[in-house]
Formats: C-alpha cells, structure tokens, sequence
C-alpha cells in the first residue's frame, strides 16, 4: 500500500468507522425492537432468539475466512462487496413479511457483515504503519463501539415508536452507501504478501459445530431432545473433527498451538463469557421493560442509557490502563462490576426497584466498558508479527459466539420457565436461572482474566510465540512475512 498524506489516513479511518457503527448499531438498535416484532410477527420467545442469533452466528462462523479471503484477492475489494451485501441485507429486512423470511434476511445482513469488521481493521493497521499513530487509530475505533452502545437504544426507540421496527434496517442503506462511495475514491486496494491458504474442510466444520451447537439450546425448551439431542451430536463430531483435523495442517483456519499461550486462552474464555453476558443481558432487560413493566420503545431505549452511557465512558479509559498497567486490572474490574449487576438481579431482583435496576445497569455498564480493549490486546501478546492478525479474529469470534450462546442460553432458560398465559406474572421468577448463568459469565471474566496476565501467563505466551517464530522460518522462505 502507497504511503498516504495524513489527511487521507484519517478519511481511511472515518471510513472504516462508518462500516463499524452500522454493524454495530444494528445489534443494539434491534434489541429494544423485539417486542414490536414480537407483536406483529407473532414471534415466540425461540424466533425472538434467532432474530439475534442468526446474524452473530453466521458472522461468527465466516469472520476468519473473511479476513483471509481479503489478505488473498484484495482487501478494498471485500470491504466494498461486504458493503453492498450488508446494505441488500438491511433492505430485506425491511421488507420481511414474516418471522422465517427476516431470519433469513438477517443472515445475509451478517455475510456482508463478516467483511466489514476484519477487513475493516487490516485497512487500518496497513494504513497506519506508525506504531502511535496505529495505537491512536484504534482507540477511534474501539471508541466508535461505545457511541453505538450508548446511541443505540435511544436511536432505536425512537424509530420504532415514530415509524415502526422495519426503520431500524433502513439507517444501513444512506450509511452503506456514503461508504461505498467513499471507499471507491479513497481507500487504496492492498493484500497480504503471503496470504493464507484457504481451508474449507476446517470452515464447514465451524460452521456444523456453530449452527448446530446453537440450534439444539434454543430448540431444546420446545421440542425436546428428540429433536435438540441430534444436533447436539452433530456439534461434537464437528467439534472432535476439528481437534483431529486442524492440527495436520500446515495453515489450520484455527491453530491450536495458540492454545498453549495462557493469556490466549484466556482471552479466549473471557471473550465468550464476556459477550454471553452482554447478549443475554440485553435480551433479558429489553423484554422486561416492555413486556413485563410495559414501558414503549423509547422509554425502554432510555432506561438502557445507564448502562450505555459507563460503556462509552470506560472503553478508552480500559484502553488507557492496558497500555500503561497492563490488562490485568481491567480485566478484574470488568469481571467484578459484570457479577455485581448480574448478582443483584439473581439474588436480589433488582428489577423490583427503580433503584436497583438503576445501580445493576450501570455496574453492567462499567464492566462491559473496560473488558474490551484487554481482550485484544491479550489474544496478541507474545504473538509473532505475522500470527497477530489471525490471533486478533478469533477474538472477534469468540466475542460473536459468545453474544450467541448468551442469547440461545439466557432464552431458552427463560422459556423454559415463562407462562404464555400469565407473561408478567411469571417473568421475574423465569429470569432468574438466567441471571445466575450472567452472574457465572462475569465471575469467569474476572477469574479467568485475573489468573492468565500474571507472570505464568506471560511465560507461556513467551514459550508459544518463539515455537510459532520458529516454526513460520522454518516454512517460509527468507525475507517473506505473514
């Protein structure tokens, strides 16, 4: 990639922004639309979980070979194509007359997605080659995550009560395409000098371990394991196929020697937990304010600032921390506030008092808000150069497998649990079990995060990333990096 003026390196980055905050806001804005949708979709509780989960999962499932698919034939190229499809998506979403057909809208919505986050970011670190300048860059970035958590539900509320649910979709179609436009002018095509070589076996294999694993929690409330107990076979052949399969491979979509690090896997395991807490969190809080305390949209949107608003505040400062103290501390401030709220709602029902539900959402806020910036820089540490970028996009899938699970989990227990006839009734007692599982998410967070950025885990992480070095010069030729 040619060197840029600095004036064009900052309309990179906007550009860049622009494809975050429309996938981004598309999550939150959609949540405090699920009970519209509810209504006129005639949605069960399962449908409400897929309306979610089948855009994390499919984006979860095609992050990794997206990112290597745009190293190969060009990464302008996929982030415009991603672009297009996200928008296509979006307007079918739209115009979905029905629960099956929005599903299945909202899975192209995360096709196109898929090529816009990862790719986004290789723009950016290509395109920023000073180490400060990156750093800062970054910073921008992760900042634009908090502006769509806080903007979001009040942005949503407003829409779907002034125009209706289908208009939370058509705020992707003007931002799409002012992006379009702008990456066709701006944005230098650049690939990777040794791309990764495709492995579809591995892919299908996600996908089979993906698809089904989550398939069989949401069903299981309503058709049983007759149904549920297949697919959950089929999930750990997939599973017990990729740990036999992956590691013959010379260029795995997954390498399992990362595993060796302990601050990877910790990262790994925080990542889950962490975005299982948000997913589930948002699910559980969105359905109780309107269908339980029977607030509209917008109010609804509003009691969620609480939690939007510490987002937005502490995600640089976490990003502050981890640069001069390391990640450990904000790991176990995350970890501390995410079971504090959590715990006031299973033991305490904090949904009871404006007090509490006020107090829960803002430590919520607070622990979200610092957990993301260590994530990344954790899964990198110690890595090779040439290893970072595929270091950095399981990160980003175990954050989207993690929101999944957190939804297909928390909803299929409070189905399980909830009375058709007498919703309001029995929600807060239904919620609880869901609660208790948010409430194991943030103790994760903090003991996994706490015992993986020691001294141990940085040992480990040495030990890992010279075996990797070592073995990538033995492959490759003299001169050539990743």
């Amino acid at each position: 990639m040619p060197e840029l003026s600095p004036r064009r390196r900052m309309l990179v980055l906007a550009i860049c922004c622009m494809s975050l905050l429309i996938v981004s806001l598309d999550n939150t804005v959609l949540n405090v639309a699920l009970p519209s949708m509810e209504r006129d979709l005639h949605a069960t509780t399962a449908g409400l979980q897929w309306t979610i989960d089948a855009y994390t999962l499919v984006l979860a499932t095609l992050l990794m070979l997206a990112g290597s698919t745009a190293d190969r034939i060009g990464r302008r190229k996929v982030f415009m194509a991603g672009l297009v499809v996200f928008a296509a998506g979006s307007l079918l979403c739209s115009l979905a007359p029905n629960l099956e057909l929005l599903i299945a809208a909202r899975m192209v919505q995360a096709v196109g997605g898929s090529m816009l986050n990862p790719v986004a970011m290789s723009i950016i670190t290509n395109t920023f080659t000073d180490p400060r300048e990156r750093a800062r860059a970054i910073g921008v970035w992760g900042a634009v995550v908090g502006i769509s958590m806080a903007a979001g539900p009040l942005v949503g509320g407003l829409l779907v009560e002034s125009v209706g649910w289908r208009s939370i979709f058509w705020l992707n179609l003007p931002v799409g395409l002012a992006a379009l436009l702008l990456t066709l002018r701006f944005v230098p095509e650049s690939r990777a000098p040794r791309p990764r070589r495709p492995d579809p076996v591995g892919q299908l294999l996600v996908i089979a371990l993906f698809g089904s694993l989550t398939y069989a929690i949401i069903e299981a409330p309503e058709d049983g394991v007759s149904t549920s107990g297949p697919f959950a076979a089929v999930a750990l052949a997939a599973l017990i196929g990729l740990l036999r399969y992956e590691p013959r491979r010379a260029e795995p979509l997954i390498d399992l020697r990362f595993f060796r690090s302990a601050p990877f896997s910790g990262a790994t395991v925080v990542a889950v937990s962490a975005f299982a807490g948000l997913g589930g969190f948002l699910f559980l809080s969105t359905l109780y304010l309107q269908n339980v305390r029977g607030l509209d949209a917008l109010h609804a949107g509003l009691w969620m600032l609480p939690m939007a608003v510490p987002t937005f505040l502490c995600a640089p400062l976490s990003g502050r921390l981890v640069g001069t103290r390391g990640p450990r501390l904000p790991l176990a401030i995350a970890g501390s506030a995410m079971t504090a709220s959590a715990l006031l709602f299973a033991a305490f029902d904090a949904e009871t008092s404006n007090v509490t539900l006020f107090l829960g959402y803002v430590l919520f806020g607070i622990g979200f808000g610092f957990v993301n910036a260590p994530i990344t820089n954790t899964a990198v540490s110690g890595m090779p150069r040439s290893q970072a970028g595929v270091a950095a996009a399981v990160a980003s899938t175990s954050r989207q497998l993690g929101q999944t699970l957190g939804v297909a989990v928390v909803g299929a227990v409070l189905a399980a649990g909830v009375t058709t006839s007498a919703y309001r009734e029995t929600f807060v007692s239904a919620a609880v079990p869901g609660w208790w599982i948010l409430t194991a998410c943030g103790a994760l967070v903090l003991t996994v995060g706490v015992l993986t950025t020691g001294p141990w885990g940085r040992r480990t992480a040495e030990r890992t990333a010279s075996r990797l070095a070592a073995e990538t010069d033995v492959r490759e030729p003299a001169g050539v990096t990743g």
